[in-house]
């Protein structure tokens, strides 16, 4: 076995000097690498960890370090990363010139966020913290207020299932959609809800529009409601029928397809403050904000919102920040403003509760930004509230298996062909990952 060594034995620490010499113990060949010709072009090695430069390092690697990174970046054995890849700003993801692309990254004590924001993510791999015996009161001590989302986190939060349970153990999602030209996004949000887990569903709908989720839908029931002129638009006169069955629920989502008609945004803003069961509030059900967010911002039941980067400007009426520390200042502020769980999809998805502590999503890729994906998720956060998980539990819950589903169809379809339905497709294996430990 040969050892090549990035540093001088002057340069040793104390505990790296010990076990340096304890080598001498070994049939282990030590080479000292003073320039970058010390190396062969190919090392064939069986692997390459990276422990050139630690976290705390300033400045952009230079000189032999910054030739390593280059000649480690070429070989093609797989790379092991010890804390963070040599070049990467652990907080920010950020390149400080160029930086090792591992293959691993084990990162010790706690995660480093840019682990986990672009283009850091693509440079990290696959990340695993190691336990280094930091006392819990230490970490308590910082007040964090940053949390990385983990399978054995959501593992915890699914609700179980009784084996004497039947179908109203499991809860009543009521969800409110559709619009004409934009049915699916309600006939994906249901599937999503009964794939997960729901008990039952009842989609309430533009009359007129009834009979296409009747022959879209088998497990959800449907129920007409008042149509502005059979334009296939809910209109304002439904308040009552809504605050019926919304009574009837466990829980609610209101949004996907439900357009943008006078009458339907009226009909939504009204509902925010009455709706007695918790709600998830998605796409249209947030637009209908975008001028008058009194009623968000009033007194309402327990509500995740769900916004995209352009969502997220309409109803607070400011862009996302593109620097991450003011991102999660606006997402604070957000949910401390409408006092809900605010889920902001993006790269990572990021979850905040009024409180101000976040969540992150390490999980999803490319192939999810598709028409549709967003309903899914919709349907998935109502669905958990149906059955009896918190806001907060519920977002995370529901982020996490929206993305890890994606992961998995894409592992195996490809990214580029991956479509919203395959995520429905892929929530039973994902469900079994986190059940089984995989």
């Amino acid at each position: 076995m040969t050892l090549y060594l990035a540093a001088g034995r002057a340069s040793l620490s104390s505990d790296a000097q010990t076990n340096f010499d304890r080598l001498s113990e070994t049939n282990v060949k030590v080479n000292i690498i003073d320039e970058i010709s010390d190396l062969p072009e190919r090392l064939l090695s069986d692997l390459i960890i990276d422990a050139l430069l630690g976290t705390g390092t300033k400045g952009a690697p230079r000189g032999l370090a910054l030739d390593l990174i280059r000649y480690i970046n070429k070989q093609d054995d797989p790379i092991c990363a010890v804390d963070d890849p040599s070049g990467l700003d652990a907080d920010t993801g950020n390149l400080l010139n160029e930086a090792i692309r591992a293959d691993h990254t084990y990162t010790l004590g706690l995660p480093k966020r840019g682990h986990y924001l672009n283009p850091g993510k693509e440079y990290a791999g696959f990340t695993r913290v190691i336990d280094i015996g930091i006392p819990a009161e230490v970490i308590e001590s910082f007040d964090l207020k940053e949390n990385l989302v983990t399978p054995e986190m959501v593992a915890r939060l699914l609700p179980e299932r009784p084996a004497d349970a039947h179908k109203g153990t499991f809860g009543r999602l009521y969800l409110l959609a559709g619009s004409r030209g934009l049915t699916g996004a309600g006939a994906l949000a249901a599937e999503a809800a009964m794939r997960s887990g729901v008990g039952m569903i009842r989609l309430g709908c533009p009359a007129t529009l009834e009979p296409i989720y009747e022959n879209k839908l088998t497990e959800a029931m449907t129920r007409g409601l008042p149509d502005v002129g059979k334009k296939g638009a809910l209109a304002l006169r439904a308040f009552g029928s809504v605050m019926d069955d919304t009574k009837w629920a466990k829980a609610a989502a209101i949004g996907p397809g439900l357009g943008t008609h006078r009458e339907t945004a009226e009909l939504v803003r009204r509902l925010v403050s009455k709706i007695p069961a918790p709600f998830v509030l998605d796409a249209d059900g947030l637009n209908a904000f975008a001028k008058d967010r009194t009623a968000l911002e009033g007194e309402h039941a327990p509500c995740v919102l769900t916004p995209h980067a352009g969502e997220f400007e309409r109803i607070t009426g400011a862009a996302v920040p593109t620097d991450f520390d003011a991102k999660l200042a606006a997402i604070r502020a957000a949910a401390q403003r409408f006092n809900c769980v605010l889920l902001l999809k993006g790269s990572p998805s990021l979850i905040c509760e009024p409180g101000g502590q976040v969540y992150l999503n390490p999980l999803g890729n490319s192939g999810m930004a598709t028409g549709g994906s967003g309903d899914v998720l919709t349907g998935l956060v109502g669905s958990f509230m149906a059955q009896g998980l918190t806001a907060l539990d519920s977002a995370i819950a529901g982020a996490y298996l929206h993305s890890l589903a994606g992961d998995l169809a894409a592992g195996e379809i490809g990214e580029r062909s991956l479509i919203a339905g395959d995520l429905i497709d892929y929530l039973p294996r994902a469900f079994e990952a986190l059940e089984v430990g995989v």
